[in-house]
């Protein structure tokens, strides 16, 4: 049965055009209600009852779920039509807006990739005694409660829970498999009559815990630590902070599922050939510590991650992706909502790219108290700001879009986007985007109102199809018509490669190492080539290059000859004098020859010097048969019997 939109007007408070928005949307429409939620709410137990009600505000979700419920129907869609489009001061049509939303909803939501986590209830606990053995007594008949004191207390008689002391060296890991390794750990003694005591201290103590209470109020354990799950740490002089720690480790019991952010594909990493570093872009930019060395690749502990996805958007090889949603997801919905716009006869949209939670709730409050967004504003809820890289800001120009405003959270994640909005800008000009690092509401609707001197939208808008590389060069193709070349900032994932040809020797150690295929060779002859589409800048051919040949050019070439291979370097190949095949690089053999034949004991005679200008299979061929074959051996020794070991015996 096809879904049906159930419309509120909200007391009269917005304007709905029930017949236009069947028209634009292809949806069904209710008839407009005025208040759906209070007085008018058996109307929204009969629509809810069909099982195909789409609600058109959020406000009271929670509301309209309870009365699913009540009377056995599955809960109904929602979409926010009235805080993102009609409350609103603009007086400009807001049906382009209620379409693009309307459209997007309709799209399909990807399956959320998780993996199980089992929290066993083992608690550690590290403070002061003052502070700690209080709290492990309120944990104590929950979970199974260790206490590590840093201070001299004296030894608690409640033995309804551990206590140890000594140092914390390190901690790793997350929920449900915390490793510990304790310095001058003692343990309470049992034994004996008087006061409890503790064993001599020990170092290198191993343990593991599901739950670190981290009440010490020293140096957090890990890195970002508001990002680590199973963490919890508060301000020991804080009694509600430590009331709250406490109340939210008591909850972290039983199993539950860990999204898994993103996806590795090692082979097209570009960390490092041979022992020799290449990119470590999202080694430097990951928050938690999640992403480690691993080899030529890198290793993602999908524990760890917090799934912030600035790692995604800075990889240059797109070997570690965005997994949820996949970048895929977010190209669509950017193409869809510019789309059903320009189908619905707005002419220039903007889209507001926010996250889920503060950015919905900051709209919400410019909704309800002031201005609301300006009707060509299209917001665009994702899971993490910092994920959205210049690939997916090009491709929601190039869809139709005429400006990406990115409003930033207090705990968005800046590294990633203070990179990749200079990129973006540098592709597509300054004024297309811009970061919006706003905390009232109203500030938000008056810089979305101000004017703005925008490009026309894309005449052309294009389809953004494959991985983030090939949209980001697809959407400046778009972006940029009749420009061959553009220049990029030092850390951009794109460029050339420059050879000194009076240095380089054309040894090819570059194409052993290159990761991505962008440096080539020609078997017939010594040649050099480069795609320089395939390039991702990483450093490794100049890391590499004995002779210090290679730099780098930051740029986008927009031309078909940066996806066709170039001759960087090449010179003539030298000739075997025996067989006349060709072999290495004429300049090369000659220098070797200059430096070697009559000057090293291994090359002092002719013909041994005549072997340097030789292939292999002559070269070989040429010490066979020479006096002094280094392969020739002498004869064969005579395999020993019995007689000869009897006549040793006899001579003695």
């Amino acid at each position: 049965m096809p879904k049906q939109l159930i419309l509120c007007n909200c007391s009269g408070t917005q304007e709905l055009d029930r017949g236009a928005l069947e028209q634009v949307s292809g949806f069904a429409c209710s008839k407009v209600y005025s208040g759906l939620c209070t007085h008018q709410i058996d109307q929204a137990s009969k629509a809810i009852a069909t099982g195909d009600a789409i609600i058109c505000c959020r406000q009271e979700q929670r509301v309209f779920e309870e009365l699913a419920a009540e009377i056995g129907a599955p809960d109904p869609g929602f979409i926010d039509l009235r805080d993102r489009a009609g409350w609103t001061s603009d007086p400009r049509s807001k049906l382009p807006k209620m379409a693009a939303l309307l459209a997007e909803a309709s799209l399909p939501s990807p399956g959320e990739k998780t993996l199980d986590v089992i929290s066993e209830g083992i608690c550690l606990i590290i403070g002061a005694g003052d502070v700690a053995l209080p709290a492990a007594g309120k944990l104590a008949p929950v979970l199974n409660v260790t206490v590590l004191l840093t201070d001299n207390c004296d030894v608690p008689e409640d033995r309804a829970f551990d206590v140890i002391r000594g140092r914390l060296r390190r901690a790793n890991g997350a929920l449900g498999g915390f490793s510990l390794l304790i310095d001058a750990l003692q343990q309470v003694d049992p034994g004996g009559r008087g006061p409890l005591g503790w064993t001599e201290p020990r170092d290198g103590g191993q343990s593991a815990c599901d739950i670190i209470l981290d009440l010490s109020g020293g140096t957090p354990l890990f890195p970002a630590p508001e990002k680590r799950e199973g963490y919890l740490r508060a301000d020991p002089a804080s009694l509600t902070a430590v009331s709250d720690a406490v109340f939210d480790a008591s909850q972290l019991l039983g199993t539950f599922e860990k999204p898994l952010y993103v996806a590795l594909e090692p082979l097209i990493c570009a960390h490092s050939r041979a022992e020799q570093q290449g990119c470590s872009k999202c080694l430097n930019i990951c928050p938690t510590g999640a992403i480690t060395p691993d080899g030529d690749h890198v290793s993602i502990d999908p524990m760890v991650c917090a799934g912030c996805g600035a790692c995604a958007a800075r990889c240059p090889s797109g070997a570690i992706t965005y997994d949820a949603p996949q970048p895929e997801i977010i190209f669509r919905r950017l193409q869809t909502l510019a789309q059903a716009y320009r189908n619905a006869g707005g002419k220039a949209p903007r889209v507001l790219v926010c996250d889920e939670t503060y950015g919905r709730q900051m709209i919400e409050m410019a909704a309800r108290h002031g201005r609301g967004l300006p009707a060509d504003v299209i917001p665009l809820e994702v899971s993490t700001l910092s994920g959205f890289g210049h690939a997916e800001m090009l491709a929601a120009l190039a869809s139709g879009f005429v400006e990406v405003a990115l409003l930033l959270s207090p705990n968005t994640e800046r590294d990633a986007l203070d990179m990749e909005v200079p990129l973006a800008q540098a592709i597509a000009g300054e004024a297309r985007i811009r970061l919006l690092d706003i905390t009232d509401p109203d500030a938000l609707s008056d810089a979305l109102y101000g004017p703005a001197d925008l490009p026309a939208p894309c005449t052309d808008p294009v389809l953004p199809m494959g991985s983030r590389r090939q949209v980001a060069r697809l959407s400046a193709k778009a972006l940029n018509p009749g420009t061959d070349t553009l220049p990029l900032p030092d850390t951009a994932p794109y460029g050339a490669v420059l050879v000194d040809t009076k240095a380089c020797t054309l040894c090819l150690s570059c194409v052993s190492l290159c990761p991505s295929g962008a440096l080539n060779d020609n078997p017939d002859m010594p040649q050099l080539r480069f795609q320089e589409d395939a390039c991702l800048q990483c450093g490794l051919c100049a890391n590499i290059c004995p002779e210090d040949a290679i730099t780098y050019e930051p740029r986008l070439n927009l031309t078909d000859a940066a996806l066709t291979q170039v001759v960087l370097n090449e010179e003539e190949p030298f000739a075997c004098i025996e067989c006349g095949a060709l072999f290495g690089v004429k300049s090369t053999v000659e220098k070797i020859i200059e430096k070697l034949a009559g000057k090293h004991s291994m090359f002092a005679t002719s013909d041994a010097a005549r072997m340097i200008q030789m292939c292999d299979n002559c070269r070989v061929n040429a010490q066979f048969n020479s006096q002094d074959n280094p392969f020739e051996g002498g004869e064969r020794p005579r395999p020993r019997t019995t007689d000869d070991y009897l006549s040793k015996r006899r001579d003695h």
